[in-house]
């Protein structure tokens, strides 16, 4: 009878006899958890609810993914690493299974044993960084790393570097090269397997400070954001447990793309949102109804705005010209104009939110009824203040001095009135950009008004002026480079006492406000002087492609460094030419090559193409997705949109017809700049397929 015990002497049957102990650890901590009775634990049934929430939650973070490794790296340290070194989250001790105590497994999540002894080390722990900085010229007292490769969840290759060696020289891994290069099916997946140092730098930052990444296509700034956030929560687990954190992202197909990371990593609790998202109010009638020319859009989203917005707001203050008389009981307190002026006047220096400013006044205005009340002989205590504030006379000169205004109401009245936005955008808006603003058929009211994205910012501005938007701990920012100040004033808000992640590609830049610097973004976002990185080593791109792709960067982004890629494979690429009769059915023959490969396909065109390709498709037999679909054995060819191709990866690309993509926007250096977008989403393989002459800078 076969033994099925593991065979010792081999070293791929230890490493799988380790993985198989650490999933049952992995499954004995998840039934603890799920065998906690809870009756009788709280007080009421609010504690309860939360308790309930949070040991839920607990489960769901200690589920063990079957195709998912639990670890994928183990380090052997030449000497036991000190506490400092050694310590991590959950009481992680300065040992790992396997019995020797300068060994330890890296893995997506922290396991341990009956014993408390820890199996798997969370790749955040201080211990596991050699694991992506350790190199011969550093070996950080690593004496060896050990990669594992895996064929679905099934451990099947492993591959050491001897770092402290001198005479092992440097090696490329190949098992490191073959899992980024992986065909995917699917939403994208973490990196934690394939960090970089450089990239690992970034993640590991502490989150005192804003950073931006200026990242070119195939960097991994995207993963390199999720990781950040999956870091921070591990190394300040309470402090955003009570901020909260937030990822913000272009639109839905790409959120919806990137939405299972953070949950594989065990985080649970971070919040996805578009900047529109954000700024939607439907309460105040602040709901996208309608659209606005690419320059209305490009003048509402300019800061300038911010001060218009300021000086609106500020005009429903009024100076007071009768004095406001209070009757307690049988006496009268009067509280003469020109006091009542210096008052409102002291309020408005102070330049605080007009919210709280009209919440202090009356408390102001009591204040100098007590103090003629103590003049008086009487000794009024807090009691009597907070009488007086709550007084009829004091309430009536409060509403006329410092009426409640309603943010969405405001902005209605600028973009309505022609004369109470000149009055305001004096000396900021000349009369042709306000022209541009103003509607043509003015809205009834804000609940019916037919409202764009940029409106909405402008009524977020608004709100904030009155009263303060509440502030995160942490703030991931994708594809910012298309954002418009304005915006970024929104997103600053919601971090103004927190950090930020700031993530994006200049050259990739497609609207007509898109950032000209990240020194500037920065500036509207509230975060001046933020660090900037810049990653320009790709690791997805091919070498072929990418160089392809950036002949554009002269004319798109002249000051950017141009993207080198570290795949030793060149790609499949290629350009084919066709008459313009031939189009549809030379992309849809690439797209059949293309399916014939693994992996997910993507046919990107410009967005007015797109309906006579989905006819093609479907008179070729070739089912297919649309952006935000997940992709699957079965269902691998998605049709892209290049408005919406931003931040997406596909294993194999089909490009239709370049002129018609860079004729898609409304100026060449934004239709170049949607091109580059669009070159740049292959990780195997790019065909490109036109019928009209290609780009000069491509036809070179």
């Amino acid at each position: 009878m076969p033994s099925h015990a593991p065979d010792h002497s081999d070293p791929l049957s230890r490493e799988r006899a380790h993985l198989t102990a650490s999933r049952a650890a992995l499954r004995a901590m998840r039934a603890d958890v799920e065998a906690l009775d809870l009756r009788d634990v709280t007080a009421n049934w609010v504690n309860a609810e939360a308790l309930h929430h949070q040991v839920s939650e607990r489960i769901k973070a200690l589920a063990d993914l079957a195709d998912t490794p639990l670890f994928f790296g183990r380090l052997d340290y030449l000497h036991a690493p000190g506490a400092k070194t050694a310590e991590g989250a959950e009481g992680e001790r300065p040992a790992a299974g396997g019995g020797s105590t300068d060994t330890f497994y890296i893995g997506r999540r922290h396991v341990h044993d009956a014993d408390g002894d820890p199996m798997v080390i969370d790749w955040r722990a201080p211990v596991s960084q050699p694991f992506y900085q350790a190199s011969k010229n550093a070996p950080m007292d690593i004496g060896l790393r050990r990669r594992f490769g895996y064929t679905g969840g099934e451990l099947t290759a492993y591959e050491d570097e001897r770092l402290s060696d001198p005479s092992e020289a440097e090696q490329t891994s190949k098992l490191l090269q073959s899992e980024i290069e992986r065909p995917r099916v699917g939403p994208m997946r973490d990196i934690v397997a394939t960090i970089q140092p450089e990239q690992d730098e970034i993640v590991r930052q502490g989150i005192g400070g804003t950073i931006c990444v200026q990242g070119a296509p195939g960097t991994g700034k995207t993963a390199v954001g999720l990781h950040r956030v999956a870091y921070l929560l591990y190394a300040h687990r309470e402090r955003l447990a009570r901020s909260g954190t937030l990822v913000i992202g272009p639109n839905r197909s790409f959120l919806h793309y990137i939405e299972q990371v953070l949950p594989a990593l065990g985080e649970l609790q971070v919040a996805q949102a578009t900047v529109e998202d954000l700024v939607t109010r439907p309460a105040l009638g602040a709901v996208t109804r309608g659209t606005d020319s690419a320059d209305a859009a490009r003048i509402k989203g300019d800061a300038r705005l911010a001060e218009v917005l300021r000086r609106a707001l500020r005009s429903y203050v009024t100076r007071p010209t009768e004095p406001c008389v209070v009757v307690r009981g049988s006496r009268r307190w009067r509280v003469p104009a020109y006091e009542l002026e210096e008052i409102v006047e002291e309020l408005l220096t102070r330049d605080i939110r007009y919210g709280a400013a009209r919440e202090a006044l009356p408390r102001r205005i009591a204040h100098a009824v007590l103090v003629r009340m103590e003049q008086s002989g009487e000794a009024p205590d807090d009691r009597v203040q907070d009488a007086v504030a709550r007084n009829p006379a004091v309430k009536a000169a409060v509403k006329a001095i410092w009426p409640p205004v309603d943010p969405a109401k405001l902005v209605l009245r600028l973009l309505s009135d022609a004369d109470f936005l000149a009055e305001h955008a004096d000396g900021l808006l000349d009369a042709d950009e306000q022209k541009t603003v103003l509607w043509a058929k003015p809205g009834r009211g804000a609940k019916s008004a037919k409202w764009s994205p940029a409106d909405l910012v402008l009524i977020d501005e608004a709100a904030d002026l009155i009263e303060r938007t509440p502030s995160l701990g942490h703030v991931v920012l994708d594809e910012a480079q298309d954002l418009s100040p304005m915006q970024y004033r929104a997103v600053g808000r919601r971090c103004s006492t927190g950090s930020a992640t700031v993530l994006g590609d200049i050259a990739q830049g497609t609207t007509p406000w898109a950032t000209a610097s990240w020194e500037e973004a920065l500036i509207h976002l509230g975060k001046e002087g933020a660090g900037i990185e810049e990653l320009t080593q790709g690791f997805r791109v091919p070498r072929e492609v990418i160089a392809y792709a950036s002949r554009l960067l002269p004319e798109i982004a002249p000051g950017l460094s141009e993207a080198t890629s570290i795949r030793e494979a060149a790609g499949d690429f290629s350009v084919r030419a066709v008459g313009p009769a031939e189009l549809d059915a030379a992309v849809i023959a690439a797209c059949q090559e293309a399916l014939a490969h693994e992996g997910s396909i993507g046919l990107i065109a410009a967005d007015a193409r797109v309906p006579a390709l989905a006819r093609a498709l479907e008179a070729a037999g070739l089912t297919h997705l649309t952006p935000g679909e997940e992709t699957s054995a079965e269902s691998r060819l998605t049709l892209v949109p290049a408005t919406l191709a931003k931040g997406l990866e596909y294993d194999y690309v089909v490009l239709d017809e370049p002129a018609a993509v860079v004729d898609g926007e409304p100026d060449e250096r934004t239709g170049l700049r949607r091109l580059y977008v669009a070159l740049t989403r292959a990780v195997s393989g790019l065909t490109v397929v036109h019928g009209a002459p290609l780009p000069e800078r491509l036809a070179a």
